[in-house]
């Protein structure tokens, strides 16, 4: 730790210390929300056997509200993938 300054000050370690509360804070919101995510899915896939894996990319999708980009993407990636493919199908 000697490239680290510590503040001396109680009010600057104050400060810190609300910065690391406020930080932690945070995290735990974030870890709940990600938790909230996931019941969701789980509840679509057992209420209406809609799997996880593509439930997951349909929210995304609603929550950017970019399917248009979506299609193309995935059109990119189809037209990559087919391309890679023949080629080493015809080697």
């Amino acid at each position: 730790m000697s490239n680290v300054t510590i503040p001396s000050a109680p009010e600057d370690k104050k400060k810190i210390l609300n910065a690391l509360q406020e930080f932690s804070n945070s995290m735990t919101r974030i870890e709940a929300e990600r938790d909230l995510l996931k019941q969701i899915l789980i509840g679509l896939q057992e209420d209406f056997d809609l799997p996880k894996k593509y439930m997951r990319k349909v929210a995304n999708v609603y929550h950017k509200q970019n399917l248009n980009e979506f299609k193309l993407e995935n059109e990119e990636v189809e037209d990559l993938y087919e391309s890679i493919v023949n080629v080493q199908a015809t080697s």
